[in-house]
């Protein structure tokens, strides 16, 4: 397995153990994770930080043009808001470990010339099935429902 998918996953399996929602997301610039998170909204009780965000948070201020030079990896599909902000700072590729449990904004990314890779990792397929089903309650307030 790739290793930033795997320290994406990592990252969502943090979250999880704290009680949040499993979503991990590193940003990968130059062969080297620059910046990694995990949902924290429960934790943290924010209302913006989803894996997506978290990462890049963490990743710290930085040019428009270590962005443009970034790949993110995300173990979830990205809602409106992280899609939102990876086409704000202009990121050319995601890798999206699964779409199964909920498909974001992938056509609108693809329009804007993203280029996404799905994976269907089954690991992050079953770790977010099993959320849902488990607290649908905080999956619903995640994704706005």
């Amino acid at each position: 397995m790739d290793i930033f998918l795997q320290a994406a996953i990592e990252e969502a399996k943090l979250g999880l153990r704290e009680g949040g929602i499993p979503i991990g997301s590193v940003l990968v610039h130059d062969n080297k994770i620059i910046g990694r998170g995990h949902n924290r909204r429960v934790q943290m009780g924010s209302s913006i930080l989803h894996g997506e965000m978290d990462a890049l948070e963490n990743a710290g201020r930085q040019s428009a043009a270590v962005y443009k030079n970034s790949t993110l990896y995300t173990t979830l599909s990205p809602c409106p808001m992280c899609s939102g902000t990876i086409l704000l700072y202009d990121i050319p590729k995601v890798i999206i470990a699964e779409n199964v449990n909920f498909t974001g904004e992938e056509d609108l990314l693809k329009s804007r010339g993203v280029i996404l890779e799905v994976l269907q990792n089954t690991t992050c397929i079953e770790m977010m099935a099993h959320f849902i089903r488990d607290k649908p309650e905080l999956w619903n307030e995640d994704i706005g429902v």
